[in-house]
């Protein structure tokens, strides 16, 4: 065992956070905690590490065990670059490079007794330094540099000139090369793309200590956790398995405890009108009967009612008017800053009711791109073209849509003036903000917090082409599954940029990604995506071989071949869909043709009629040979 955490209890102004959390952590643990915004997972790393202190209980670490722990605000400074900032981490290596020269130095003088001493300090300098990894700590940290996102190019940048989520990422660098018997991350993968996200997991999953998360990134939780610890209503409950594995557990779990809830207050309703029926008989055996009863209920330990914490948010998208067929139209779309080029000749449609997510590494211009769609950023060339109808709803992950001097309640009034107090209030309601909360300024709130104020917005917009840029930041397990449920409903057209791979598993019907300046069509969700992504990336290289330089021609030249492709994908999707509800229609027509033949066949007057009886068996016959044919046809097609 490693770490030992016991029956700790923590309170915030009287109001219990964590209330008898015990579990503990073995050797080669992956282990997760999860739990909605507030309920106390960070506070509960910070007691680990002693940085608050608990009311009750104890922390244990065991003994020679070390801890690494990255904070979500942690993050390196000071003038070092990069490589020298993750290189502090081997310093006993480089103190011992060091003495190895030193002693060499001696060596190349000394003679006699004084050369075999040295000989044999220099034979045990070599054996620690071997044993410390010295021969490979260089590609060791050239390695998680470049795992985390890093190129050669960025090793020599100093730390001072990075953004904070750069900053975050060396950080994390300088813990994994740490190499501490558990290492303790709160929101790894906020500040890491999708091919550094799945390094992580990779380095993670090989990782020969402990692992402790707090995460809302789900498809990273199913990759790497083993056990779960969920916080909810300030208690904790340890779940084997990833992710999913805990996910259908705690369902069960729920299920259990709301049914033994119903059980029991059905129970305590029963006696009290059993009471209350003694009671009126007003005799004395009877109203004593009535007072023994009475003592019985009040001893029983009344059950709460269970939570059902995807009740209290209510997202519903629905547009007000619906859009023609050509939603958007982009054509050889370019955009540079400075001497960075992004991209260059990128064409892309969208049709009604398709969703679709851009991926891509951080820094290929997934967000500027939708930028450029919203007017908030001018192309250097190409053209956007809007279809018939169409009426667009940004959600912007800075939420710059947000006025921070505002109030809440001022900030939904003023967009929309037709809704009245009442209206105003239930919105904000349905989205956890009641009370005196409607009228807490916007600069104060929480990332999650503006993030469900932008939501209620973009609900309240009725449009019918929503284009959202990471709209899963800052927000908890349950409200990503609120807003995934609200997507998969909504019979508008979505546009949006991710890196949440569980989000877009769930919500995406086609993949555009963005790698090396090119778009690629992907007809399918995330899993579909992986499948294909090594076969179309063979197709780009092998495009490139034929020009050293891939030149702007060429690039122009295989984006309009890819763009045709796309199109011609795109249509025979379209057909499949088609033949797809088509396939469906008769299926539905056929079955209840079968269920009113079974009704006949079932009556009085049809049963005792054997020749109608025997015509009625043909024609079911006929029927289920005809849906053994659609539903093998319904299979391929979907």
């Amino acid at each position: 065992m490693i770490l030992s955490v016991s029956n700790i209890h923590k309170s915030f102004n009287e109001v219990p956070v964590l209330q008898k959390v015990s579990f503990h952590i073995e050797d080669y643990d992956k282990t997760a905690i999860v739990g909605i915004n507030g309920a106390g997972k960070t506070t509960l790393l910070r007691i680990i590490m002693g940085e608050i202190s608990a009311d009750e209980g104890m922390v244990t670490l065991a003994r020679d065990k070390t801890i690494g722990y990255l904070s979500q605000q942690e993050a390196v400074s000071g003038e070092n670059t990069i490589y020298q900032e993750l290189l502090l981490v081997k310093q006993d290596i480089l103190d011992m490079e060091r003495q190895m020269h030193t002693v060499e130095l001696q060596m190349k003088t000394a003679s006699g007794d004084h050369l075999e001493r040295l000989m044999d300090n220099y034979a045990s300098l070599t054996h620690a330094y071997e044993t410390a990894g010295g021969y490979t700590y260089k590609s060791e940290l050239t390695g998680v540099l470049k795992g985390l996102g890093f190129t050669e190019d960025d090793f020599d940048k100093p730390v001072s000139t990075l953004s904070g989520g750069q900053k975050t990422r060396v950080a994390l660098g300088k813990l994994l090369l740490l190499k501490p018997s558990l290492i303790i991350l709160d929101e790894p993968t906020n500040h890491l793309d999708l091919q550094s996200i799945a390094w992580l997991e990779t380095y993670l999953l090989n990782y020969k200590g402990a692992v402790l998360i707090v995460s809302h990134d789900r498809y990273f939780l199913d990759k790497i956790a083993s056990k779960v610890i969920e916080l909810d209503n300030s208690f904790a409950t340890v779940f084997s398995g990833n992710y999913s594995d805990y996910a259908a557990g705690k369902e069960q779990l729920r299920a259990a405890a709301y049914n033994a809830y119903m059980k029991q207050q059905q129970e305590i309703k029963h006696q009290e009108a059993v009471i209350e029926k003694l009671k009126s008989f007003n005799r004395e055996k009877s109203i004593k009967r009535a007072e023994s009863r009475e003592k019985m209920l009040q001893k029983i330990e009344v059950l709460d009612k269970p939570t059902q914490v995807r009740d209290d948010m209510h997202l519903k998208l629905e547009p007000k008017f619906p859009s023609g067929n050509d939603v958007l139209t982009v054509e050889e779309l370019a955009k540079s800053f400075g001497p960075l080029a992004l991209f260059d000749n990128l064409s892309f449609e969208i049709k009604k009711g398709e969703h679709v997510a851009i991926i891509g590494d951080n820094g290929t211009g997934k967000t500027t791109i939708l930028k450029i769609i919203n007017e908030l950023l001018p192309p250097d060339r190409g053209s956007i073209r809007l279809g018939a109808n169409v009426a667009i709803g940004y959600y912007d992950q800075e939420h710059h849509v947000l006025h921070p001097e505002k109030t809440l309640f001022q900030e939904i009034s003023d967009d929309y003036p037709n809704l009245n107090n009442t209206e105003i209030r239930n919105t904000l309601a349905a989205f956890l903000f009641t009370g005196e909360d409607v009228f807490k300024t916007i600069s104060t709130l929480s990332g999650g917090e503006r993030g469900r104020l932008s939501l209620a917005k973009l609900m309240l917009s009725e449009a019918n082409f929503l284009i959202l840029d990471e709209p899963t930041n800052h927000l908890d397990i349950v409200s990503k599954e609120i807003l995934e449920d609200a997507l998969n409903a909504y019979t508008g057209t979505v546009l949006y940029v991710s890196h949440d791979r569980y989000f877009i598993n769930r919500t995406a019907s086609r993949i555009l990604d963005l790698n090396r300046r090119v778009l690629t069509n992907y007809l399918g969700n995330y899993d579909y995506y992986l499948e294909k992504k090594e076969e179309q990336l063979a197709k780009i290289d092998a495009s490139s071989v034929k020009s050293a330089s891939a030149d702007q021609s060429m690039d122009s030249s295989f984006a309009k071949q890819d763009w045709k492709a796309k199109k011609e994908q795109q249509a025979a999707q379209r057909k499949r869909e088609n033949d797809l509800k088509k396939c469906e229609t008769q299926i539905e027509a056929l079955e209840t043709q079968n269920a009113e033949i079974d009704t006949l066949m079932s009556s009085p007057e049809i049963c005792t009629d054997a020749a109608k009886l025997q015509e009625l068996n043909l024609e079911k016959e006929e029927i289920e040979k005809k849906l053994e044919l659609l539903y093998e046809q319904w299979e391929k097609l979907s």
